[in-house]
């Protein structure tokens, strides 16, 4: 009888510290991975948010050569020919290449 009440006292603190008082318990598990949970749909909001964005202006691109002439001319500083190009940058702001 004293042998068995040893496994089910160690047994029940064993339970209670795997629930209760590790480092992945039940309770703090649970609500940390609900957070997570949380960001990612957040995060995958966001990107397919970025997504359809990208998808419409790639169909501008496409459709529209005044669009695309503007893009080139703002993301690669590109000109025509006869033209000069002077680009004027603040000192915060980074170059773009």
């Amino acid at each position: 009888m004293r042998l068995m009440n040893k496994y089910l006292l160690t047994g029940v603190g064993f339970t209670v510290w795997i629930l209760f008082f590790d480092n992945r318990d039940f309770v703090t598990s649970h609500f940390r991975e609900k957070g997570e949970l949380q960001k990612l749909e957040e995060s995958k909001k966001y990107y397919e948010q970025q997504i359809a964005a990208t998808r419409q202006e790639l169909e501008q691109l496409k459709s529209n050569p005044a669009v695309l002439e503007k893009y080139a001319r703002e993301r690669y500083l590109m000109k025509r020919d006869n033209e000069d190009l002077f680009v004027i940058r603040d000192e915060g702001t980074p170059a773009k290449h």
